[in-house]
């Protein structure tokens, strides 16, 4: 009885072991995800942060097709759309 009450106690404590090996493994996982996600993050806005320069280049040197300027007047209006929300609502 003693011998298996002791073998219990082992299998709880290497248990408990383990249960705090992955509780620190899944801590460190959560870490490593928000640091890539906010790398992600930063690497999507310099991506448009560039694709908005190579557009204004394009359109200072006269290299865009019909398509294009079109699109970027999208773009343009659709920026200045949002600017318009920001400031009414900063008005409020």
């Amino acid at each position: 009885m003693e011998a298996n009450l002791k073998r219990i106690l082992d299998k709880v404590q290497q248990l408990m072991r383990r249960s705090k090996a992955m509780q620190q493994e899944s801590d460190r996982l959560r870490r490593t995800l928000t640091e890539t996600e906010e790398k992600l993050r930063q690497a999507q806005e310099q991506t448009n942060l560039l694709r908005m320069q190579l557009d204004v280049l394009k359109m200072n040197a006269g290299e865009l097709n019909t398509a294009d300027k079109k699109e970027i007047e999208k773009k343009l209006n659709g920026y200045l759309k949002e600017i318009d929300r920001c400031i009414a609502l900063l008005s409020e």
